[in-house]
């Protein structure tokens, strides 16, 4: 698996295929391979004739483990995209991003603009604004002594994910600890890239895709039928309507 160092952090990545390079941005808790390679999304993205690029987050996967909140601010995050892309020397690249990807690739439509084509921001809407992500119940869970002493719903959930896949639970609880940024709707404003918002109308995590939407300069939503949050990413509607969104897009 290849590496890089991205300001002193070890990242693990993928790259895979040829032709317009879209990068991948997993969620919280999840993996390069968990969000993209399992659902086939890379398979998809292959068929379809893109270069595909993915990575581990900071203190997630294959990826360093660190556990100071603060080096897990939204902002970080995205120069680890944005690094990861110069070491490939790639000037841009699309941008699929799912729950805390997409908080993250919305800070990197911001704040890198000229790195950012187009973005995808699946399993988030209006949370990216009036929303600071996950509770920090779900951090008190990854840090009780098992999940048995966890009565957090949500939390069991995420403990429950975090330790079938072997995850450092100290790291996670930093990462939600630290990761909690959301963006003014005048920054929102300043998004220019065409944005897909695409949510389950099921999702009761990520906030509505509307108000999202309407704040966007370029931005379209896409409904995924009958899907809460986590089954969401791999919904065939949402692959077929980011290929067709990327089709489109100038």
């Amino acid at each position: 698996m290849p590496r890089f160092s991205s300001d002193g952090v070890d990242i693990a990545y993928f790259d895979e295929g040829a032709g317009d390079p879209v990068l991948l941005i997993h969620g919280f808790a999840s993996t390069k391979e968990i969000n993209w390679v399992n659902p086939s999304w890379t398979k998809t993205l292959l068929g379809a004739g893109y270069r595909v690029i993915g990575f581990d987050h900071r203190g997630h996967g294959a990826s360093q483990k660190l556990y100071d909140p603060e080096l897990y601010h939204t902002r970080l995050m995205a120069e680890d995209a944005c690094n990861l892309l110069a070491h490939l020397g790639l000037p841009r690249a699309d941008v699929i991003g799912y729950s805390m990807g997409a908080r993250v690739g919305a800070q990197m439509a911001l704040l890198f603009p000229q790195a950012v084509r187009s973005l995808v921001m699946g399993g988030l809407g209006i949370h990216l604004v009036d929303g600071v992500g996950l509770p920090q119940t779900v951090a008190d869970a990854l840090e009780a002594p098992s999940l048995d002493d966890v009565p957090d719903a949500m939390g069991r959930t995420f403990r429950a994910f975090a330790d079938a896949n072997k995850a450092d639970l100290k790291a996670l609880a930093a990462c939600i600890r630290g990761s909690r940024q959301v963006l003014s709707r005048e920054e929102v404003g300043r998004i220019f890239q065409p944005v897909l918002v695409a949510i389950g109308t099921r999702d009761s995590v990520s906030g509505a895709a509307a108000p999202l939407v309407e704040l966007l300069p370029d931005g379209t939503q896409l409904d995924i039928p009958n899907r809460e949050h986590n089954p969401a990413v791999g919904d065939k509607v949402f692959k077929e309507g980011a290929l067709a969104f990327l089709k489109a897009r100038p």
